[in-house]
Protein backbone atom coordinates (compact mmCIF):
# COMPACT_ATOMS: atom_id res chain seq x y z
CA UNK A 1 0.00 0.00 0.00
CA UNK A 2 1.19 3.38 -1.06
CA UNK A 3 1.64 6.25 1.44
CA UNK A 4 -1.07 8.22 -0.32
CA UNK A 5 -3.40 5.07 -0.29
CA UNK A 6 -2.49 4.80 3.34
CA UNK A 7 -3.47 7.99 4.17
CA UNK A 8 -6.66 8.05 2.79
CA UNK A 9 -7.58 5.07 4.48
CA UNK A 10 -6.97 6.25 7.35
CA UNK A 11 -8.49 9.11 7.40
CA UNK A 12 -12.08 7.37 6.47
CA UNK A 13 -11.46 5.07 8.81
CA UNK A 14 -10.58 7.21 11.81
CA UNK A 15 -7.51 4.55 12.96
CA UNK A 16 -4.29 4.20 12.04
CA UNK A 17 -2.51 1.30 12.16
CA UNK A 18 1.07 0.79 14.16
CA UNK A 19 3.80 -2.35 14.75
CA UNK A 20 2.11 -3.61 17.72
CA UNK A 21 4.01 -3.55 21.04
CA UNK A 22 6.34 -6.41 22.37
CA UNK A 23 8.14 -6.60 25.75
CA UNK A 24 10.20 -9.28 24.57
CA UNK A 25 13.09 -7.75 22.88
CA UNK A 26 13.47 -5.88 26.56
CA UNK A 27 13.77 -9.54 27.74
CA UNK A 28 16.26 -10.37 25.10
CA UNK A 29 18.49 -7.40 26.59
CA UNK A 30 17.78 -8.58 30.04
CA UNK A 31 19.28 -12.18 29.11
CA UNK A 32 22.24 -10.57 27.52
CA UNK A 33 23.29 -8.68 30.66
CA UNK A 34 22.45 -11.58 32.79
CA UNK A 35 25.05 -13.82 30.20
CA UNK A 36 28.10 -11.25 31.00
CA UNK A 37 27.19 -10.85 34.63
CA UNK A 38 28.12 -14.40 34.82
CA UNK A 39 31.71 -14.36 33.64
CA UNK A 40 32.20 -12.24 36.65
CA UNK A 41 30.06 -13.95 39.17
CA UNK A 42 28.58 -17.52 38.99
CA UNK A 43 28.01 -19.90 35.50
CA UNK A 44 24.52 -20.09 37.17
CA UNK A 45 23.83 -16.27 36.09
CA UNK A 46 24.92 -17.12 32.32
CA UNK A 47 22.59 -19.87 32.86
CA UNK A 48 19.57 -17.56 33.70
CA UNK A 49 20.57 -15.10 31.27
CA UNK A 50 20.86 -17.73 28.01
CA UNK A 51 17.57 -19.04 28.56
CA UNK A 52 16.48 -15.37 28.91
CA UNK A 53 17.68 -14.75 25.89
CA UNK A 54 16.46 -17.41 23.84
CA UNK A 55 13.24 -17.21 25.06
CA UNK A 56 13.42 -13.31 24.50
CA UNK A 57 14.70 -14.03 21.07
CA UNK A 58 11.84 -17.20 19.87
CA UNK A 59 8.99 -14.45 21.31
CA UNK A 60 10.35 -11.52 19.02
CA UNK A 61 10.81 -13.67 16.17
CA UNK A 62 7.47 -14.89 16.36
CA UNK A 63 5.44 -11.55 16.80
CA UNK A 64 7.46 -10.26 13.57
CA UNK A 65 8.06 -13.48 11.29
CA UNK A 66 6.42 -14.73 8.99
CA UNK A 67 4.06 -11.57 8.94
CA UNK A 68 4.72 -8.67 11.40
CA UNK A 69 1.86 -7.91 13.79
CA UNK A 70 -0.22 -5.06 13.62
CA UNK A 71 -2.84 -3.19 15.58
CA UNK A 72 -5.07 -0.19 15.03
CA UNK A 73 -5.04 3.33 16.81
CA UNK A 74 -8.16 5.10 16.97
CA UNK A 75 -6.70 8.99 15.98
CA UNK A 76 -7.47 11.60 18.49
CA UNK A 77 -7.47 15.37 17.31
CA UNK A 78 -6.06 17.59 19.88
CA UNK A 79 -6.53 21.32 19.59
CA UNK A 80 -3.32 22.81 20.86
CA UNK A 81 -3.83 26.06 22.14
CA UNK A 82 -0.20 28.59 21.56
CA UNK A 83 0.60 30.39 24.54
CA UNK A 84 3.50 31.83 25.96
CA UNK A 85 5.18 31.61 29.68
CA UNK A 86 7.29 34.97 29.56
CA UNK A 87 6.65 37.34 32.32
CA UNK A 88 5.74 40.51 31.41
CA UNK A 89 8.05 43.18 31.56
CA UNK A 90 7.20 46.11 33.81
CA UNK A 91 9.19 49.80 32.74
CA UNK A 92 11.01 51.37 35.39
CA UNK A 93 10.71 54.52 35.74
CA UNK A 94 14.13 56.70 34.89
CA UNK A 95 14.91 60.23 34.59
CA UNK A 96 14.84 61.80 31.31
CA UNK A 97 18.69 62.71 31.50
CA UNK A 98 19.59 59.45 32.01
CA UNK A 99 19.67 55.83 30.24
CA UNK A 100 18.97 53.53 33.12
CA UNK A 101 17.80 53.37 37.16
CA UNK A 102 19.79 51.89 39.56
CA UNK A 103 17.96 49.37 41.91
CA UNK A 104 16.38 49.48 43.81
CA UNK A 105 14.53 53.35 43.48
CA UNK A 106 12.96 53.32 47.11
CA UNK A 107 14.33 52.16 50.54
CA UNK A 108 13.25 51.99 54.11
CA UNK A 109 13.98 55.49 55.94
CA UNK A 110 16.80 55.00 58.80
CA UNK A 111 13.67 55.45 61.56
CA UNK A 112 12.28 52.10 60.14
CA UNK A 113 15.92 50.27 60.60
CA UNK A 114 16.03 51.67 64.32
CA UNK A 115 12.39 50.23 65.14
CA UNK A 116 13.10 47.08 63.91
CA UNK A 117 16.53 46.75 65.59
CA UNK A 118 14.86 48.08 68.99
CA UNK A 119 11.95 45.23 68.51
CA UNK A 120 14.35 42.25 67.36
CA UNK A 121 16.65 43.21 70.95
CA UNK A 122 13.78 42.94 72.78
CA UNK A 123 12.84 39.31 71.22
CA UNK A 124 16.37 38.25 71.21
CA UNK A 125 16.62 39.21 75.18
CA UNK A 126 13.47 37.68 75.77
CA UNK A 127 14.48 34.49 74.68
CA UNK A 128 17.68 34.45 76.04
CA UNK A 129 16.24 35.14 79.42
CA UNK A 130 13.89 32.22 78.87
CA UNK A 131 17.59 30.23 78.26
CA UNK A 132 18.70 31.48 81.26
CA UNK A 133 15.47 30.58 83.43
CA UNK A 134 15.39 27.19 81.91
CA UNK A 135 19.22 25.68 81.60
CA UNK A 136 20.80 27.75 84.34
CA UNK A 137 18.29 29.01 86.70
CA UNK A 138 19.19 32.68 86.39
CA UNK A 139 18.58 35.51 83.86
CA UNK A 140 22.01 37.17 84.70
CA UNK A 141 23.50 33.78 83.36
CA UNK A 142 23.33 35.11 79.66
CA UNK A 143 24.26 38.74 80.22
CA UNK A 144 27.00 37.93 82.03
CA UNK A 145 28.32 36.27 78.89
CA UNK A 146 27.51 38.64 76.57
CA UNK A 147 29.67 41.27 78.66
CA UNK A 148 32.21 38.55 78.71
CA UNK A 149 32.71 39.25 74.49
CA UNK A 150 34.55 42.67 75.34
CA UNK A 151 35.06 42.29 79.47
CA UNK A 152 37.30 38.92 79.54
CA UNK A 153 36.99 39.12 83.77
CA UNK A 154 33.61 38.05 83.53
CA UNK A 155 34.60 34.75 81.96
CA UNK A 156 37.02 34.08 85.40
CA UNK A 157 33.96 34.11 87.29
CA UNK A 158 32.69 30.64 88.37
CA UNK A 159 29.33 29.02 87.26
CA UNK A 160 27.53 30.29 90.24
CA UNK A 161 28.85 34.04 90.08
CA UNK A 162 27.96 33.80 86.26
CA UNK A 163 24.31 33.94 87.47
CA UNK A 164 24.65 36.51 89.74
CA UNK A 165 23.76 40.13 89.56
CA UNK A 166 26.59 42.64 88.63
CA UNK A 167 25.96 46.55 88.12
CA UNK A 168 29.14 46.70 85.47
CA UNK A 169 28.35 43.73 83.71
CA UNK A 170 24.58 44.46 83.44
CA UNK A 171 25.26 48.24 81.94
CA UNK A 172 27.79 46.61 79.41
CA UNK A 173 25.64 43.98 78.24
CA UNK A 174 22.55 46.67 77.59
CA UNK A 175 25.11 48.74 75.97
CA UNK A 176 26.47 45.95 73.55
CA UNK A 177 23.10 44.52 72.63
CA UNK A 178 21.51 47.62 72.11
CA UNK A 179 24.74 48.83 70.02
CA UNK A 180 25.09 45.82 67.62
CA UNK A 181 20.77 45.33 67.71
CA UNK A 182 20.69 49.03 65.93
CA UNK A 183 23.62 48.55 63.60
CA UNK A 184 21.76 45.29 62.53
CA UNK A 185 18.88 46.68 62.42
CA UNK A 186 20.01 49.80 59.80
CA UNK A 187 21.24 46.94 57.66
CA UNK A 188 18.59 45.25 57.30
CA UNK A 189 16.73 48.34 56.51
CA UNK A 190 19.26 48.85 53.72
CA UNK A 191 19.22 45.18 52.26
CA UNK A 192 15.31 44.21 52.64
CA UNK A 193 14.47 46.26 49.75
CA UNK A 194 16.72 44.63 47.74
CA UNK A 195 15.28 41.02 48.71
CA UNK A 196 10.99 42.20 47.86
CA UNK A 197 10.19 38.74 47.35
CA UNK A 198 11.39 37.19 50.61
CA UNK A 199 12.32 39.44 53.26
CA UNK A 200 11.70 37.33 55.86
CA UNK A 201 13.26 34.59 54.65
CA UNK A 202 16.73 36.88 54.35
CA UNK A 203 16.15 38.16 57.80
CA UNK A 204 14.96 35.26 59.79
CA UNK A 205 17.13 32.09 57.74
CA UNK A 206 19.90 33.15 55.29
CA UNK A 207 21.35 36.06 57.88
CA UNK A 208 21.42 34.14 61.15
CA UNK A 209 22.82 31.30 59.74
CA UNK A 210 25.51 32.84 57.98
CA UNK A 211 26.02 35.19 61.34
CA UNK A 212 25.86 32.04 63.76
CA UNK A 213 28.04 30.11 61.41
CA UNK A 214 30.73 32.98 61.54
CA UNK A 215 31.04 33.38 65.25
CA UNK A 216 30.93 29.59 65.68
CA UNK A 217 34.00 29.53 63.88
CA UNK A 218 35.49 32.89 65.08
CA UNK A 219 34.82 32.13 68.37
CA UNK A 220 36.37 28.78 68.82
CA UNK A 221 39.74 31.22 67.81
CA UNK A 222 39.55 34.53 69.63
CA UNK A 223 38.26 33.18 73.06
CA UNK A 224 37.77 29.43 72.90
CA UNK A 225 36.80 29.94 77.01
CA UNK A 226 33.68 31.68 76.12
CA UNK A 227 32.94 29.51 72.70
CA UNK A 228 32.71 26.32 75.90
CA UNK A 229 30.06 28.46 77.76
CA UNK A 230 27.86 29.39 74.63
CA UNK A 231 25.16 27.53 73.67
CA UNK A 232 25.33 27.83 70.17
CA UNK A 233 21.44 25.95 69.83
CA UNK A 234 19.94 28.75 71.77
CA UNK A 235 22.33 31.26 70.11
CA UNK A 236 20.91 30.36 67.04
CA UNK A 237 17.21 30.43 68.01
CA UNK A 238 17.73 33.65 69.64
CA UNK A 239 18.87 34.80 66.01
CA UNK A 240 16.51 33.62 64.06
CA UNK A 241 13.43 35.71 66.49
CA UNK A 242 15.91 38.94 66.43
CA UNK A 243 15.75 38.84 62.05
CA UNK A 244 12.03 37.60 62.15
CA UNK A 245 10.79 40.20 64.49
CA UNK A 246 13.08 42.92 63.13
CA UNK A 247 12.23 42.19 59.31
CA UNK A 248 8.37 41.92 59.84
CA UNK A 249 8.72 45.46 61.46
CA UNK A 250 11.28 46.93 59.03
CA UNK A 251 8.98 46.00 55.99
CA UNK A 252 5.79 47.30 57.72
CA UNK A 253 7.08 50.91 57.38
CA UNK A 254 6.60 52.69 54.52
CA UNK A 255 9.26 52.96 51.70
CA UNK A 256 10.94 56.95 50.43
CA UNK A 257 12.20 57.44 47.53
CA UNK A 258 16.23 56.90 47.64
CA UNK A 259 16.43 60.24 45.27
CA UNK A 260 19.53 58.69 43.35
CA UNK A 261 18.66 61.49 40.26
CA UNK A 262 18.29 64.04 43.08
CA UNK A 263 22.28 65.73 42.65
CA UNK A 264 24.70 65.33 45.35
CA UNK A 265 24.23 68.98 46.41
CA UNK A 266 20.73 68.78 46.92
CA UNK A 267 20.50 66.10 48.90
CA UNK A 268 22.84 67.59 51.46
CA UNK A 269 21.12 70.22 51.80
CA UNK A 270 23.70 72.43 50.28
CA UNK A 271 22.53 76.08 48.56
CA UNK A 272 22.76 74.82 44.51
CA UNK A 273 21.97 77.81 42.56
CA UNK A 274 20.95 76.76 38.83
CA UNK A 275 20.36 73.32 39.71
CA UNK A 276 17.19 74.27 42.93
CA UNK A 277 13.80 74.71 41.79
CA UNK A 278 12.22 78.67 42.11
CA UNK A 279 10.88 79.90 44.98
CA UNK A 280 7.54 80.90 45.01
CA UNK A 281 8.38 84.41 44.59
CA UNK A 282 9.99 83.54 41.25
CA UNK A 283 13.54 84.17 42.41
CA UNK A 284 15.97 81.39 42.07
Amino acid sequence: MTQEAQHQATSATGTVTLPAPTAWPFVMAFGTTLVFAGLVTTAAVSILGGVLFMAGAIGWFRDILPQEKHEKVAIEEEITAITTSRARVDRLPVAPELARAFLPLESYPVSAGIKGGLAGAVAMAVLACVYGILRQHSIWYPINLLAATVYAQSLKLDQSSLALFHLGTFALATLIHLLVSLLVGLLYGAMLPMFPKRPILLGGLVAPVLWTALLYNVMAILNPMLNERVDWKWFFASQVAYGIVAGLVVVRQERVPIGQFVPFTLRAGMEAPGIEHKKKGGED
